[in-house]
Parts: structure tokens; C-alpha cells; sequence
């Protein structure tokens, strides 16, 4: 595998590619010509579009095929944007770039430079040379943001609007709308309000998420996590462009209306927990009938978005924690480490992009391996993981009940710690710790 800097190329095998950015990062391509420009607004492929010949969008995962780019394509530029709109790049973890064979080989990877207030990096392009396709990193922070972006590769774009996120289209069968065309949000606001809890507001996307997730459990006739496709329902939020923080979910059959839903979830404590929860902002919502049982089948989400500062609140919160519990040892605290903590990170972005939960990644990377990389230069290195957990407290308080991972944070050796956070996957969040000493 070649570890690209910018500038820098290597020759693409024959055959499809797949190029992956793990983390809260859109991804988007520009299929062009030598002249840099689209052949129509059909050659930008991005959340709300995701497939032109020869491209397609996956959630985090681009895949081209340069034989079936359409004629007269030779380059296919690749930009990548905070998948919350109003972040800027800067105070997110350098994006990493992993390009893999059709067989799943690695074939290159290229972390670029944190770039500044820029809103969107041109991260890699593909471009034909001679008979033969060729991957270079760019590295380019770009400030005008993704319609700006599109505009000058010659894509239209409505002068004051961004591309738009992806909206839930209801089929015959199912309710769900961003208008609250049902009543649906009024109804779940009036019984926050009433516990004291601020509103939340529609997001397309989750509605989407909400909506794909419902029409599934209603075809296999039953309420799950993950449906009988594989798929979970943080997946589905994942893919539909929302990066979060913390997300919640109902999963619920029998209510035939929105007043039968919230008042279904005003009957317990668990469920009257999730509704009532203080720190959501956002929600999405679906209910569809028919299927094998007749029933009605929801999904509704209640999420935070992903932010930098969202981001790094939590993971203080968790470094506060584990140092309480040093505390109360007799050990002195944990100093926060930028380079554990961008290892820790990358390490939770990849579980979630790669579907896997281990302290090894599927390329054989350890811990120390992903310190090292990181610029880590601690002698002794230990890691945590987990994954499932809602809160900084949630998440200590099981890595403290276990005896492995409670050894960690009670080392005497460690001396700083690193702390990631990702949502997506099959469980939903994924915690890493790393210490070094």
C-alpha cells in the first residue's frame, strides 16, 4: 500500500476502486473532462445523488469504476465537507483516505493537513494517463462550500442554496413528513414542554433513516434493530448524511396515530424517558401498515448532531471521569494527549465505517500501531473499547465494572489519555480510550 502525500500518485489496478473516509465527513465526486468541467449537473455525485455511471455513494464508501465512467469522462475529482453543514474542517479530525481493490486489497491511503476555516477539501482525484488511471492526493481546502464547489466545476446551482439533503418521499402505505403534515411533532413538543424539556425540530434525513427502517420492519413483520437486510437502524441514520452525537430510537407496533404513539410512550418510564429526553434536538419519524401482521410499525429518532464542540465536551467529559476513579485510587490524573486523542478517534470512525469491534482493525493495526501512526511517542500504550452506550457516564461506569478494562484506567504506568466517539454501526456508539506512558 502507498502512504500518499500531496501531490503524490500511484497506478490504479484494473477494475472498480473503492475509496473510504471514516468519521462525520460527506463525501462527493465531480466526474469532468480535461477541461475540468461536468458534462450536466448528472456528473455530480453526492448524498442526494449518489450514482452516475461509473460512481456510486455509499454512506462513507465512493466506489469507481473507470471503464464505465461515461464517454469522454477522464478525471473524477473527490471533495470531502463536514457532514454537519455548519462546521468547518478544521475541528474535525484530519480526514484519512483508504483506497482498496475490487478484492478489498489496500491500494493507497492519504491523510492531508487539518485545513483551516475552508468548509470542503478536495481530498484525491482519479485521472487517465495514457491507458491507464492514475489516484493523486490533492489535499486542497476549498472556502466556498459544496454549492460553490459544484458551481465552478460548471454543476447549476441555485445562487444561494447548497445541494439538498436527502428528503423522505412517504409511499402509499407509510406517513412521514418534514412539514408535520400529521400533527406528529406538535403532539411530541406539547408533552416535552409539559416535562420540561425544549423542543426538537424535523430533520429530513432522520426522516428518511426513519422512514427506510419502518418499511422494513413491516415487510419481515417484526420490530428490530437490525432488519432481516442487515441492516441496523443507526446504519440507515448514518447513510442518510446524519452525523451524530447521541441518537434514541422507538421502535414500537400498535399505535395507529401520532396521539396513540405519544400516549403509548407516556405509559412507561422507558419509553417516557426517550421522549422526554432533555438533550435531543432533532427528530425523524415513520409509520407504515401492512406487512404479514396488519400492524402499524414506527420508527422514530431523537438525535443531537455531531459538532466539534458537541464532540469535544463529551470526550472531556469522559477524560473527567476516568480521572475521577483514578482519584479516588490514589493516582494522579490523566493529561489529554491531541495525538492519542486523533488515534482514539479514528479508531471509533473506523468500527463504525468497517463494521467491525476489535482492539485489531481488519488491516492488522494494534493500538501502538495507530499511536505511532497518530505521532504518539509513548512507551507503554493500553486501549478501551466499547460500544452500545449512550453516555460518558454509561460508558465508564461499564469500563470500570469490568476487570481489563478497569486496569487500564487504574494503570499507575499511564500518564495521558485520548478519548474517540463515533455513532453509526450496529450498535449505535462506539467509545475508544487510549493511554500511553
Amino acid at each position: 500500500m502507498s502512504e500518499l502525500v500531496p501531490g503524490g500518485n500511484v497506478p490504479l489496478p484494473g477494475g472498480p476502486v473503492s475509496l473510504r473516509v471514516p468519521g462525520g465527513f460527506d463525501l462527493s465526486a465531480l466526474v469532468t473532462d480535461d477541461g475540468g468541467k461536468v458534462g450536466g449537473d448528472a456528473d455530480f455525485v453526492f448524498y442526494n445523488q449518489p450514482e452516475a455511471p461509473g460512481a456510486r455513494l455509499r454512506a462513507d464508501t465512493l466506489t469507481v469504476d473507470p471503464a464505465r465512467l461515461r464517454p469522454g469522462a477522464t478525471r473524477v475529482t473527490v471533495a470531502v465537507s463536514p457532514s454537519d453543514p455548519g462546521s468547518v474542517l478544521g475541528a474535525l479530525p484530519s480526514p484519512t483516505v483508504r483506497v482498496t481493490d475490487a478484492d478489498g486489497r489496500a491500494v493507497a491511503r492519504f491523510t492531508p493537513s487539518r485545513p483551516g476555516q475552508e468548509t470542503v477539501l478536495l481530498l484525491v482525484e482519479f485521472y487517465r494517463r495514457g491507458g491507464g488511471w492514475k489516484l493523486r492526493a490533492l489535499g486542497q481546502g476549498y472556502a466556498d462550500g459544496l454549492a460553490g464547489l459544484a458551481r465552478d466545476f460548471g454543476v447549476e446551482v441555485t445562487d444561494g442554496a447548497p445541494p439538498p439533503g436527502p428528503v423522505a418521499a412517504p409511499g402509499p402505505s407509510a406517513s412521514a413528513s418534514p412539514v408535520d403534515s400529521d400533527g406528529f411533532l406538535a403532539l411530541v413538543n406539547s408533552a416535552r414542554a409539559a416535562a420540561g424539556s425544549p423542543s426538537v425540530r424535523a430533520d429530513p434525513r432522520l426522516i428518511a433513516a426513519a422512514r427506510a427502517h419502518a418499511v422494513a420492519m413491516a415487510a419481515a413483520g417484526t420490530l428490530s434493530v437490525e432488519t432481516r437486510d442487515g441492516v441496523s437502524v443507526h446504519q440507515r441514520v448514518v447513510s442518510a448524511g446524519f452525523a451524530y452525537l447521541t441518537v434514541g430510537e422507538h421502535l414500537v407496533s400498535g399505535p395507529r396515530t401520532p396521539a396513540e404513539f405519544v400516549a403509548y410512550c407516556l405509559g412507561a418510564e422507558r419509553t417516557r424517558r426517550t421522549l422526554h429526553g432533555t438533550g435531543f434536538t432533532h427528530t425523524g419519524w415513520a409509520y407504515v401498515s401492512g406487512g404479514p401482521s396488519g400492524d402499524t410499525y414506527w420508527t422514530v429518532l431523537w438525535a443531537v448532531p455531531l459538532t466539534p464542540d458537541g464532540l469535544a465536551r463529551t470526550t472531556a467529559e469522559v477524560v473527567g471521569l476516568t480521572n475521577r476513579e483514578r482519584a479516588g485510587a490514589g493516582l494522579p490524573p490523566l493529561s489529554v494527549d491531541a495525538r492519542l486523542a486523533t488515534a482514539a478517534q479514528a479508531h471509533s470512525a473506523d468500527m463504525v465505517a468497517r463494521d467491525f469491534y476489535s482492539h485489531t482493525d481488519p488491516d492488522g493495526g494494534r493500538p501502538w500501531d495507530r499511536a505511532a501512526a497518530a505521532g504518539a511517542t509513548r512507551g507503554t500504550v493500553g486501549e478501551n473499547i466499547a460500544c452500545g452506550q449512550r453516555s460518558p457516564a454509561d460508558v465508564v461506569e461499564g469500563w470500570m465494572n469490568s476487570p481489563g478494562h478497569r486496569a487500564n484506567i487504574l494503570k499507575a504506568d499511564f500518564t495521558h489519555i485520548g478519548v474517540g466517539l463515533a455513532g453509526g454501526g450496529r450498535a449505535g456508539t462506539y467509545w475508544t480510550q487510549l493511554f500511553g506512558g
